[in-house]
């Protein structure tokens, strides 16, 4: 019985390691002006096997999408994409410019100083699910090396 035991013990030790884990660094969030209703989320994200990041919350949101920006036929676009796969052990960056989360529909302002609870929903090889809450600082405006924030309803640039 005692050796039964140590066996699904070891069992169960050995998948806890082996569940996949994603390691987020630098997350911060764009400031905005009292009238802008959306910004970007960014951050390095460095998954321990491979796994998808297929959605994301925050309170401060009404929508939270995953974006990427794009160049078509000499316009810089940005697109909701259905999810952004990540190679085990490989980073992979959100950053202006590129990938990132976008935070729509703002219920307030964000000020710089401030931090943004963020879930992340990710995906593993068995299209199992799961999350990771962050708080992302938010970059006052013109401050940092925070790009000048985006207008309102402005999606394409040229």
């Amino acid at each position: 019985m005692k050796k039964l035991l140590i066996a699904a013990l070891l069992i169960v030790t050995a998948s806890a390691w082996a569940q996949t884990t994603v390691k987020v660094e630098d997350a911060w969030v764009r400031g905005t002006v009292s009238t802008q209703k959306a910004s970007g989320a960014f951050m390095r994200l460095t998954p321990s096997a491979n796994a998808r990041l297929v959605s994301a919350s925050s309170p401060v949101a009404g929508v939270v999408e995953i974006h990427e920006m794009a160049m078509e036929n000499d316009i810089m676009r940005m697109r909701q994409i259905p999810g952004l796969d990540l190679a085990a052990g490989r980073t992979m960056d959100l950053k202006p410019g590129g990938y990132h989360v976008m935070l729509m529909d703002l219920k307030q302002q964000l000020k710089g100083g401030e931090s943004v609870p963020i879930t992340l929903v990710f995906e593993d090889d068995a299209k199992k699910r799961f999350t990771q809450e962050i708080k992302a600082p938010v970059t006052a405006l013109g401050g940092g090396n925070a790009p000048a924030p985006m207008k309102a309803g402005e999606h394409k640039h040229h």
